[in-house]
């Protein structure tokens, strides 16, 4: 609600990656696995499917703004 709505898309992207990675943390720890490997695989696949997504958003002309 505070985000300027031109820049809204990228505080989107960032507060997803964010929560998503301290949700793999948490999943993580809890699972007894590496955090570190963890958070990144969850940053690099998240960005990628969210990359990939307004890719194909953009090739059938959908639109964010």
């Amino acid at each position: 609600m505070l985000a300027p709505l031109h820049f809204m898309v990228y505080y989107q992207y960032g507060f997803s990656i964010i929560f998503l990675m301290v949700l793999g943390a948490l999943a993580a720890k809890t699972g007894g696995s590496k955090v570190g490997i963890a958070v990144a695989r969850i940053a690099f696949w998240g960005t990628a499917a969210m990359g990939i997504t307004a890719l194909v958003g953009h090739f059938f002309g959908a639109s964010t703004v």
